[in-house]
């Protein structure tokens, strides 16, 4: 409806030109915005107040000069000028009812669109360290990070999906020295147990593994136990391989798939970090000091100049990271976007001044980010905070064990990013109108099983003939409904351009609310053909789209409850 109401702006002003009312050079912005008050009609233009000071008149005046000009239209009632210039724009019936033919139609398809156009986009997201099992922070990621590739998909990009693993660094040394001392006899209470060890009994699992010689597969690393204690460099790679393995299951749990896994000891094999600090000493943005290497980072941005190699020759993480995104660019990504938790908001500026620095023709603010907040777990009022198995925090796997995949992926995608969540429990396991993933999925069911009534009575639906009764819908619950169905393809590009799903989920949520309480307000079946097929109809465009939404959060729309 906003590209239909632009457009009759557009030909209004056309009109206007024509006529020498406005000058031949006006090249508006249309903007279009729905209403928050009904009364105000169903959506609302500023046109008049960006033309007015151009026209040489009073934006009022323009307005009246541009609904006079307006085409006629069956998806108009009528307009009216508000405040200092305000059109707004009041649709018709017939318009609203449109959008169940166009849902009926298109199917799977409807909401979809082709902003895209095949361009490349990558999302990298999760990315977490093969130290220890999925946290529920990590889950945050992937609900959120796979969500994100689901609405680039339906919106036309060509999505590739990565997972780097960080498997180099001071916490993988961590880790196999933690696995060694579980491997010697070792608890987290021996005098010797390593002082940034990992306590959590998963060590134990790996430990065992490891001795007992045990093969672990894991993506591209097939790695078998050497069953040496004293072997550190042989448990460092079990240890990794172990859970890598264990972080995929947890995602496969989580329905969560990627078209590549990254590992940054490749940067360091294949001599990138190193290419990488050479091209940006040759470009002048480096200096030593205090027998370090540091990058100019101040050049484009950043607060102060960042240590990229060490007193001790070793390098800072932030430099294999400018590495692995200029991978990225040289792989084709003409969009990227990093789904991380808010603990990497001081890495934006420094990877972006650091390509910058490369100078490779990266544009200024590339990548993307989208970081989320923590997530704290409640149950019974109180805080969760320890899981037995990783021994300092609540587990991925817990929550999908406890309350189900589906609650638990659009609980974690159901808040704004930015915006710290709370996961509570007693919530996702309670089947009331209070759960938002229960009352959503059970609006599908509930249109199912209005279906399945309909088929054990003996009747049928004729879909055409639905269509062609649509003028039946006049109540005022069915133009809510109506009106939120139409909204569903901008939702839909809207939070794929802003990279914000649980718009999504709310909007779900809206739409199971109309559709609930005209469910409760008006009988379906009724005797009367023509009401009873236009219903059926309305109640089959709300099952479509719900269905739809859902499949962009990975949560299933299941026909019975």
């Amino acid at each position: 409806m906003k590209e239909q109401i632009s457009q009759l702006i557009e030909q209004a002003l056309a009109a206007l030109v024509e006529q020498q009312q406005l000058p031949a050079d006006t090249t508006p912005r249309i903007q279009i915005d729905r209403t928050k008050d009904k009364s105000h009609g169903d959506l609302a233009s500023n046109i008049a107040l960006t033309l007015a000071k151009a026209a040489g008149m009073k934006p009022r005046d323009l307005a009246t000069l541009i609904c006079e000009a307006l085409p006629v239209s069956d998806i108009l009632d009528r307009t009216e000028i508000a405040g200092p210039g305000f059109i707004n724009f009041f649709l018709s019936q017939g318009s609203s009812r449109a959008v169940v033919r166009q849902v009926l139609e298109q199917g799977e398809a409807f909401g979809r669109n082709n902003t895209g156009e095949g361009r490349r986009v990558q999302v990298e997201f999760v990315s977490a360290n093969p130290t220890g099992p999925l946290h529920v922070g990590h889950g945050r990621g992937a609900a959120v990070g796979d969500s994100i590739c689901r609405l680039l998909a339906a919106t036309g990009w060509d999505v590739a999906s990565e997972f780097y693993y960080n498997d180099a660094g001071a916490q993988i040394d961590n880790l196999a020295r933690s696995v060694q001392a579980r491997c010697q006899g070792l608890s987290p209470e021996s005098p010797e147990w390593p002082e940034d060890g990992y306590r959590g009994d998963y060590i134990v699992d790996v430990a065992k593994a490891y001795l007992a010689g045990e093969t672990v597969d894991a993506a591209d690393k097939h790695v078998t136990g050497a069953t040496d204690p004293a072997d550190t460099e042989a448990i460092r790679q079990f240890a990794v391989a172990y859970l890598r393995r264990e972080q995929d299951l947890d995602l496969k749990a989580f329905a969560v798939n990627f078209d590549l896994y990254f590992l940054e000891s490749s940067l360091y094999e294949s001599g990138a970090v190193e290419e990488t600090v050479a091209r940006l000493i040759d470009q002048g943005h480096t200096y030593e000091d205090g027998g370090a290497l540091w990058l100019r980072t101040t050049d484009f941005g950043d607060d102060k100049d960042r240590v990229m190699r060490k007193t001790d020759g070793g390098y800072t993480y932030f430099l294999p990271d400018v590495a692995y995104h200029l991978n990225k660019w040289q792989r084709g990504f003409e969009r990227v976007i990093n789904e991380q938790g808010a603990d990497h908001h001081s890495t934006v500026t420094r990877v972006r001044a650091g390509l910058q620095a490369l100078d490779k023709g990266i544009p200024a603010g590339w990548p993307d980010y989208v970081l989320h907040q923590m997530v704290t777990v409640m149950r019974d009022g109180e805080e969760v905070k320890i899981s037995k198995r990783a021994g300092s925090y609540v587990t991925l796997r817990d929550l999908i064990d406890e309350v189900g995949r589906d609650a638990t992926r659009y609980f974690l995608v159901a808040r704004g990013p930015s915006s710290q969540l709370t996961f509570d429990i007693d919530l996702a396991l309670s089947q009331s109108n209070d759960n938002p993933v229960y009352y959503i999925q059970y609006a599908h069911a509930r249109v199912c099983s209005i279906m399945r009534k309909l088929a054990e009575e003996g009747g049928s639906w004729d879909r055409e003939a639905a269509l062609a009764d649509l003028d039946q819908l006049q109540e005022e619950h069915e133009t809510a409904l109506l009106r939120r169905l139409d909204r569903y393809p901008e939702v839909v590009a809207n939070a794929a351009r802003d990279s914000e799903p649980h718009t999504v989920a709310n909007y779900l949520k809206d739409l199971a609310g109309d559709f609930h309480a005209w469910y409760n307000a008006h009988k379906t079946l009724v005797e009367d053909t023509q009401v009873r097929n236009a219903r059926l109809a309305l109640s089959e465009a709300v099952r479509q789209v719900i269905a739809n939404g859902l499949d962009l959060l990975g949560v299933s729309a299941p026909e019975s409850m």
